[in-house]
């Protein structure tokens, strides 16, 4: 998107002070170039080098060396689609054509051997690159062999870092970086991270980065407050220590703040889309301005360098898809750099201008050999100015978040059988089946204008589109995969809508086989749920015995479901029959209302783990109890909304796709109390509630279950009262929690939050609510130790132990008639009544309530023993920051579907529970539906119902994060240790050793290669630059001989392998 961050009503689209200005043409032509083939003859540079920082351009150690970067920043979707982007279409919405760019880059970079050029988004390049011709390909091997067109980053595309799973952030590197070494090698490896536009970084993007082998990041967009702090003590540069747990150097990177977001200086701007004059160096010329610019430069880079610590500082020369001209570009930067470097010679100015590139201007740092001030937390939250936070896109376009995290779940299981049954899955009785294009399309919705849903409307339909598409030669695959590892030819189905109880071959089918492939690398319980006819069901397992069912009738329909505990194991299926019972009409639970009799006022749901206590007078959530540990701890949980500011007296923000700005700090209830309706059946056990016509849930409890689920339906939202609105589900107990919570960091590592506090400054907080949300990617906790001594019961209504706020709570939740507000006996005492005795106090006093979610939303806690989550927003105003349309969800995200699965547990053990079932969460069993009695795949081999592609499952501490086809013969392999250090107090967090050898069932490892994180070098040979932080020397560990029979994990450690493999002949 626009990198400006100009007061509202300034268009931030088109790379701020590189945008038209009024009365100026965007759409000039450029004047013609030399043909390519004539400017083969200027290719050969003196002195050409294999890429790398042995071809960078010669400084002036004893004097301010100015690093020119020229560079265009490509979208890959934003106001226009991907393919309008590349072929230049629709430029009435936005003057950009990506093909242009790259054709005129490269001729003018053939022009001049000094002039220097980076590329970023390979999304992009690899389209224009298979368009090219072999001449033009040699052309350009050339230009990267010589440094003179620079890769940074490499990505697919340049990702989001709120809203983004770690497994996908890896997934979309991979691919880039991929492309780049199998078409330049070594000579395209990019040496610097390049984030320069996402709107705020996250600490675990720079663990992974730092895994990924870059030795440097650059970005763009720094809070307002901390880059004046920054500017001010020389910080704008510093060593990231982006873990807790991986012993340093491992996730230790360079980080370096650009100093003008991603634009060029202010009247240096010499695009199409810019306004900015040219350089005149004729005198007799009224419009002669060169001196005048040369001596603004001057000034310009003496200023900037007194903000950083080196004779070197760095100037982007470049914007949003600038360069489609790059003529105009290369000549004005010639003749600055000449003019410049000219008065070296006439006036002893000791400036010196030069092209170069990030990763340059790096090793000009890293030559400098100075120790470097450490960062441990994030870059989160983001603000451009007072009351601009840009926490709202944290939540925006929640439908599509859910997709995306859908599809990486899915991408997952159908790479993993492509890997377990080999080149059967790509072509076999199904066709051709491909995990390419959906891997391409998860790539491509990474990008920070993607998932994070600050495209336009059309645009995000458009991202949508890219992921069922690519959805559909997957289910080939997996047809193919799972035909070929059963032995049986089935006619699979595959039910998209199961989320509204849509399935056409369970609803109509008398008999019909279920599937549940288990993407872990452990043995899973799982509730299958499925839409079915109103008849009876027998289900059947693997071994043909009769396992539980219940059928339940939905509240909001006359439709029914069918449910059956399924057990699958490590990395396989299992399959189950399901049959109708002739002439047996179904005995279904139908959710009944509450009685409003005496005698039946406890509404409550229970299995063998958990309680869950509702108010009978409100039908809200007042109370959760984990029955192993006897935790009991009273919290209500409702719905809320903020009413999106539209502007007041304090600043003329609004609420937008990115920006987050209630209209008060108080949010209003959806509704004081719920409609009601229970349902109990030996297999679940749910509490339906109706808040209002646009807002319902469902609290549910399986047998078994270790955590309450809480399945939340929102739209969609009425706005015809002309307030934009934002929803949250909020949690509210008395837990002291002096102003902490927790969230995860893109998923991984876990990081401590304090209410209006930033760790590195001291922070002028202008908005309570939204300057206090950070992003949760997969959880958010609080957690609390109850002081001791006890309570004293006989003191006034604040107690020791119970915040402030909640003297207030009952106000706050509703105000519910009733001397104890409706509370039940226990909750009442709890909170409230000297006179009644409260719950038993836990063993340890410790006690965490930790919420998961199904997709990234914005959280906090904004009291103490409170936490929200935001899970829809419908907004009438454009925030001004260059999407130039209201977030209103027209289409089918109007309505939205999740849940949140709520943990209660002791803080040392915590860990294990949230951890492990946040893997479940992510890596959902895939379920595939077929009517039976297909035809057998080997003729000489009986078919099977239970496959697991391991020998043995993983320890719990062991996530398997990878397990993909690389080439016809090779594997990729990551496995992942999931615990931090210290996290749980039992062994979970200690180092895990495996063995490789004979791990997989399906397939032998004939060699094992280890490589970095990305796959693109060898492990034992990638290397990184030093950097001296001030912390202390950190030694790089001595690489040791790879064993596959001892593979050790340290806690989140990451290791990743090409594996060599044999596929067995049958599966």
């Amino acid at each position: 998107m626009g990198a400006d961050a100009r007061p509202l009503g300034v268009r931030a689209g088109g790379g701020g002070r590189g945008a038209a200005r009024p009365g100026t043409s965007s759409r000039a032509l450029p004047p013609p170039l030399p043909p390519l083939s004539f400017l083969l003859l200027l290719l050969a540079a003196p002195g050409a080098r294999a890429a790398g920082y042995e071809t960078c351009p010669m400084v002036h150690p004893d004097m301010l060396n100015v690093h020119l970067v020229a560079h265009t920043h490509d979208d890959v979707g934003w106001l226009k689609t991907v393919d309008q982007y590349f072929y230049g279409i629709h430029n009435d919405v936005q003057h950009a054509g990506v093909q242009y760019i790259l054709d005129s880059v490269i001729s003018s970079l053939l022009v001049e051997p000094t002039r220097r050029f980076i590329y970023v988004e390979i999304a992009f390049f690899s389209r224009w690159w298979h368009q090219q011709t072999n001449a033009t390909q040699e052309v350009v091997r050339d230009l990267v062999r010589q440094g003179r067109l620079e890769f940074a980053n490499g990505g697919w595309v340049m990702n989001d870092e709120a809203a983004t799973h770690y497994g996908a952030i890896i997934d979309q590197m991979t691919l880039g970086l991929r492309f780049l070494e199998d078409t330049f090698g070594k000579d395209g490896r990019p040496r610097v991270a390049w984030h320069i536009d996402p709107f705020g970084h996250s600490r675990e993007q720079a663990s992974l980065f730092a895994q990924m082998g870059f030795d440097g990041l650059f970005f763009g967009r720094l809070d307002y407050q901390d880059k004046r702090v920054r500017e001010e003590n020389l910080e704008l540069e510093q060593v990231w220590r982006a873990s807790a747990s991986l012993k340093p150097p491992a996730a230790d990177l360079f980080t370096s703040v650009l100093p003008n977001i991603y634009n060029p200086p202010e009247k240096l701007c010499w695009d199409t889309l810019c306004a900015d004059k040219p350089f005149v160096e004729d005198r007799r010329s009224p419009e002669y301005n060169a001196e005048e610019l040369v001596n603004y430069f001057l000034q310009l880079a003496t200023a900037q360098g007194q903000h950083f610590r080196t004779n070197h500082t760095i100037m982007t020369m470049g914007s949003d898809f600038q360069y489609e001209n790059a003529n105009m570009w290369f000549r004005n930067l010639d003749r600055l750099i000449q003019l410049v470097n000219a008065q070296q010679q006439a006036n002893g100015s000791r400036v010196n201008v030069l092209y170069s590139t990030p990763a340059c201007y790096l090793w000009e740092l890293n030559k400098a050999n100075l120790t470097w001030s450490v960062k441990q937390d994030d870059f989160f939250p983001y603000a451009d100015g007072p009351h601009q936070f840009w926490t709202g896109y944290f939540s925006s376009r929640p439908a599509l978040k859910r997709y995306e995290r859908l599809s990486y779940n899915f991408l997952q299981v159908c790479n993993q059988l492509e890997a377990l049954a080999g080149p059967a899955a790509n072509v076999g009785p199904y066709g051709s089946g491909d995990s390419a294009p959906l891997n391409e399309a998860m790539a491509v919705l990474q990008h920070h204008d993607a998932v994070s849903g600050t495209s336009k409307q059309h645009v995000a339909d458009d991202y949508a589109r890219q992921l069922a598409a690519g959805w559909d030669p997957c289910e080939v695959l997996l047809s193919n995969a799972l035909a070929r590892l059963s032995g049986s030819k089935e006619d699979f189905t595959y039910c998209r809508n199961l989320n509204v109880s849509v399935c056409p071959l369970s609803q109509t089918a008398k008999n019909f086989q279920v599937t549940i492939y288990n993407p872990l690398g452990r043995k899973i319980d799982w509730m299958v749920r499925l839409p079915v006819s109103k008849h009876g069901f027998v289900v059947r397992d693997p071994n043909g015995t009769v396992v539980p069912s219940d059928v339940v009738i939905l509240p909001s329909s006359d439709g029914q479901e069918l449910l059956f505990p399924a057990s699958v194991p490590a990395l396989g299926f299992s399959i189950y029959s399901v049959s109708q019972v002739p002439g047996q009409r179904p005995h279904a639970h139908k959710p009944q209302p509450r009685s409003q009799r005496p005698w039946s006022r406890v509404l409550a749901i229970q299995n063998e783990h958990i309680r869950a206590r509702f108010d009978p007078d409100t039908g809200l959530l007042v109370e959760m109890e984990n029955l192993d540990q006897n935790l009991l701890l009273p919290v209500r949980q409702a719905f809320y909304w903020y009413n999106a500011s539209v502007g007041n007296n304090l600043s003329t923000q609004v609420s937008g796709a990115y920006i987050f700005r209630p209209n008060q700090e108080k949010p209003l209830m959806v509704s004081r109390w719920a409609q009601t309706r229970l349902v109990k059946t030996p297999l679940v056990q749910e509490v339906h509630q109706n808040f209002s016509a646009w807002c319902s849930q469902v609290v549910r409890l399986y047998r078994g279950q270790r955590h309450l689920e809480l399945e939340w339906t929102v739209g969609p939202i009425p706005v015809g009262d002309g307030w934009g609105k934002e929803i949250i589900s909020r949690f509210d107990t008395v837990l002291e929690t002096k102003g902490l919570f927790y969230t995860d960091s893109n998923g991984r590592e876990i990081l401590e939050r304090r209410r209006d506090y930033r760790p590195t400054w001291k922070l002028n907080q202008t908005e309570t609510v939204a300057g206090n949300y950070y992003p949760v990617n997969s959880r958010i906790y609080i957690r609390v130790s109850p002081p001791h001594p006890a309570p004293h019961f006989s003191a006034p209504l604040h107690r020791v132990g119970v915040t402030p706020q909640a003297e207030h709570l009952p106000a706050v939740l509703g105000g519910l008639p009733h001397p104890l507000w409706g509370l039940p006996g226990g909750v009442a005492a709890w909170l409230w009544g000297p006179s009644l005795s409260p719950p038993p106090p836990p063993q340890d006093g410790n006690m965490q309530l930790t919420v998961l979610t199904d997709r990234s939303q914005g959280g906090s806690s904004l009291r103490d023993g409170s936490m929200e989550l935001m899970v829809h927003r419908r907004l009438l105003k454009d925030d001004g920051r260059g999407v130039g349309e209201a977030l209103l969800e027209d289409g089918l995200g109007r309505w939205v579907r999740g849940r949140h699965l709520v943990l209660l547990d002791k803080v040392r053990t915590a860990a294990t529970g949230h951890w492990l079932q946040a893997e479940k969460e992510v890596l959902a069993p895939q379920v595939v539906l077929a009517p039976g009695g297909g035809a057998p795949y080997h003729l000489k081999v009986a078919p099977r119902k239970q496959f697991s592609g391991l020998r043995r499952e993983l320890p719990p501490s062991v996530h398997l994060l990878t397990l993909a086809r690389w080439d016809q013969k090779t594997l990729l392999l990551r496995l992942e240790h999931q615990f931090a250090v210290g996290e749980d107090s039992g062994n979970l967090s200690s180092p895990v050793t495996l063995d490789l050898t004979d791990l997989f069932s399906a397939f032998t490892i004939t060699y094992l290669q280890e490589t970095t994180l990305v796959a693109n070098q060898l492990r034992a040979s990638a290397s990184r630059l030093k950097w001296t932080p001030n912390t202390g020397p950190t030694p790089l560990p001595s690489p040791s001989r790879l064993d596959p029979a001892t593979i050790t994990l340290q806690p989140m450690e990451i290791r990743t392998f090409l594996a060599s493999v044999q596929w067995e002949e049958h599966g």
